[in-house]
């Protein structure tokens, strides 16, 4: 066993005497024992063997010692790729311990952020090496670097993606049948369900849009091309586009008669059209006054002709005479006592010149010339007996002896009398007046009927 003292510890050695007890020339006995004690040990393994897992130690001794583990030994610690040491550098210190830790620790990045309305997965955490993908939840696409690795400097090698919305809103349009115009109509209501959008993302949409009329409205015949929109809170736009076609059935065309009119309702040839017939002057309507187009597209009732009216003037009264005349033309009776009358004949040249606007305004003449037994009466060229022109004067109250004209209209009452000659303008501007005659203007004017003098 080594001696010991108070000054110099040594492994193993046991106390054998003290300064105080050994005199002044001991002293430096004393010390030269400490000196070859300390020394002996310098060589000796002193702390624990480095062993680095994952990494090395680099060590330099004191005095190039055999061992390198002997006190005062400084070693470099060096980890492999990947890892990091806690400390770069430690010594074995007199208490047979290294001055720290000296493990090698696997490099670590710091955990990433989590990208809104996305996330991300990884192959090995927040280690070194480690590959992150990034992906994005349905409806948002990744905007950035779609990877991420954590690197050597403890840092990842891409910032962190953004998950933007830019998918358009799904919309699906009607599937709209076409539709058939009701009876007498030209349009039709259309009606349908009006389409919700659906958003990938999120799901909040803003209202749809329509373009064109909405649902439950009448469309008139035509094909008419409409439109929905929507977008979502991103501002992305979704839209479809859909058809709404009325289609009107229809007639083949009529047209009026030769010499009357025709009058339709609605568009003239659709179903549930009407068209009404009248002739002009002098001519009577044979056949159906009103036709209808029906459903099956044929018009009901028989062709309509205007045929030459057929005056009878064999009749035994006036009043079957006028009923021939009921509601097809106005009658003019000029009355005279002789044909010589001055008045008579100035009235029977001025309207030998307006024979048209007669025409145009259905007039027929009647003329009574005459005194009883030998009054004389005429429609144009057709004699009427003389009883019959003598009843014709007395149902109107016409006096025989004078000069007299009586305007009658087209339902046999008696509008105006004149016991003098009047000019055809006089006479023709009276007429226009009737209320019946203001809508045959109206006729006349669409068919191009017009004098020309």
């Amino acid at each position: 066993m080594w001696p010991c003292d108070g000054l110099v510890t040594c492994p193993g050695c046991t106390p054998a005497f003290h300064p105080k007890r050994a005199g002044t020339g001991s002293s430096r006995s004393l010390e030269k024992v400490s000196s070859v004690v300390f020394l002996s040990f310098l060589g000796t393994p002193w702390c624990a063997p480095i062993k680095v897992k994952h990494g090395d130690a680099r060590c330099r001794t004191p005095r190039g010692e055999q061992y390198k583990n002997v006190m005062g030994t400084r070693c470099k610690i060096h980890c492999k790729q990947g890892y990091e040491a806690q400390n770069t550098e430690v010594v074995c210190m007199a208490s047979k311990h290294w001055s720290s830790n000296y493990a090698c620790r696997e490099i670590r990045c710091p955990k990433l952020n989590m990208p809104v309305n996305g996330g991300y997965k990884c192959s090995d955490g927040s280690y070194f090496n480690s590959r992150c993908e990034f992906f994005c939840s349905p409806g948002y696409s990744l905007k950035g670097q779609k990877t991420a690795t954590c690197q050597h400097n403890k840092e990842w090698s891409g910032a962190v993606p953004t998950c933007v919305d830019i998918d358009p809103p799904k919309i699906k349009c009607p599937n709209v049948k076409d539709k058939w115009a009701e009876p007498g109509k030209l349009t039709a209501r259309v009606t349908w369900d009006s389409p919700e959008g659906v958003d990938t993302a999120d799901g909040i949409l803003t209202d749809v849009i329509l373009k064109g009329k909405p649902s439950k409205s009448d469309f008139p015949e035509g094909l008419h091309k409409m439109s929905y929109t929507v977008f979502d809170r991103a501002g992305n736009k979704g839209s479809c586009r859909f058809n709404v076609r009325v289609r009107v059935r229809r007639c083949s065309p009529l047209f009026a008669p030769d010499n009357g009119y025709m009058k339709c309702d609605s568009d003239k040839d659709n179903y549930g059209a009407n068209c009404e017939f009248s002739c002009t002057g002098g001519y009577e309507l044979q056949g159906s006054a009103a036709r209808v187009c029906q459903h099956g597209l044929t018009w009901s009732g028989a062709d309509t002709t205007c045929a030459p009216m057929n005056i009878n003037v064999g009749v035994r009264t006036a009043a079957a005479l006028l009923d021939q005349f009921y509601e097809k033309r106005r009658l003019l009776i000029i009355s005279a006592p002789t044909a010589a009358n001055h008045n008579y004949r100035f009235q029977m040249t001025n309207l030998q010149h307006a024979q048209c606007g007669l025409d145009l305004r259905h007039v027929t003449v009647i003329e009574v010339v005459g005194i009883y037994p030998t009054q004389v009466g005429r429609i144009r060229h057709r004699l009427l007996p003389p009883g019959l022109a003598l009843q014709l004067r007395l149902l109107l109250q016409i006096p025989q002896r004078s000069f007299q004209m009586v305007l009658v209209d087209k339902q046999g009452m008696d509008k105006q009398r004149y016991p003098f000659p009047i000019t055809a303008a006089e006479l023709f501007t009276t007429i226009d007046t009737f209320p019946i005659r203001k809508d045959e203007m109206v006729l006349q004017q669409e068919a191009g009927q017009t004098c020309q003098s």
